[in-house]
Parts: structure tokens; C-alpha cells; sequence
């Protein structure tokens, strides 16, 4: 079972995203010269067909984006519901938020925490302005904790 720290949440940062817009902009400088060499030197269509060939990746490659787009922003918006969740669970125990550890990264109903060496399953109210905890038991002892990288 996974479990990850209120600093990872915190700290999450989607690197695809700049792969994919540095891969953007290289194709697109790539398309630039290719036209260039193309309108200097019409009778090399070889140029010109790069050209069409990454201005197709290009299109690929934008609707990846988008789609990946769409999908991040869902995500962001359900995540940043569980960082003000483990605040409160925090407040409510007496903890630091550092202590209270999450098997999501989504607020769920159902999800498990862990906090003080025990785990607690979480059942929300309809909306999601209330939460019970329940005491739960894992099967798997075996627990992975996923936690910010310090950069030092």
C-alpha cells in the first residue's frame, strides 16, 4: 500500500508537462527552418516535407497536451481538496500535518490514513464538508511512503 505525505502533495509537479512543451518548441523551431530552407531553395522538396512531417507531430503532440491538460486540471481540482482535508484531520488530533499520511491522492470516500501508527478508513458526507474515521486494518503491512525529494 502507498501512502503520501502532506508535503508531496504539496510538492507534486507534473514534468511530462515540460517534456512534452520543450518537445513542442523543438519541433516548432524545426518546422521554422525547414519552411526557411524550403522558400530559399524551392526545388528541394525535402525540406518541405520535414516540414509537413513536424508540423503533423506537432498536432499530435498538441492534442496530447490538451487531453493532458484537461486531465491535470480535473485532478488539481479534486487534490487540492485533500490538503485542506489533512489540515483539519491534523487540528482535530492535535498533529502536524507532516504527521498524517494519505493512500490517495484525491479526497475519497473510503480512502485510508495513517497517523500515530494507526490506520482510519474516512467516510464523507455527501459533499464533502464532513468526515467520520473509522478504525481499519490493513492487510498488507508492507507500506510505501511517498514523500517530497529535498533538493539540498
Amino acid at each position: 500500500m502507498t501512502f503520501y505525505t502532506y508535503d508531496y502533495l504539496q510538492a507534486q509537479q507534473h514534468v511530462t508537462q515540460w517534456v512534452v512543451a520543450l518537445g513542442l518548441v523543438l519541433l516548432l523551431l524545426g518546422t521554422l527552418v525547414g519552411a526557411w530552407r524550403y522558400f530559399r531553395q524551392r526545388y528541394r522538396t525535402r525540406s518541405r516535407d520535414l516540414s509537413i512531417i513536424m508540423v503533423l507531430l506537432m498536432a499530435i503532440l498538441l492534442g496530447i497536451q490538451w487531453e493532458h491538460y484537461l486531465t491535470s486540471r480535473t485532478t488539481a481540482a479534486q487534490s487540492s481538496q485533500l490538503l485542506p482535508f489533512i489540515q483539519a484531520v491534523a487540528v482535530d488530533h492535535h498533529l502536524k500535518p507532516d504527521q498524517v499520511l494519505v493512500n490517495s491522492t484525491t479526497l475519497a470516500d473510503g480512502m485510508i490514513i495513517r497517523f500515530q501508527k494507526r490506520d482510519y478508513q474516512v467516510h464523507l458526507n455527501a459533499d464533502n464538508n464532513s468526515y467520520t474515521l473509522t478504525r481499519a486494518h490493513v492487510i498488507n503491512h508492507q507500506v510505501l511512503v511517498k514523500d517530497a525529494e529535498v533538493k539540498k
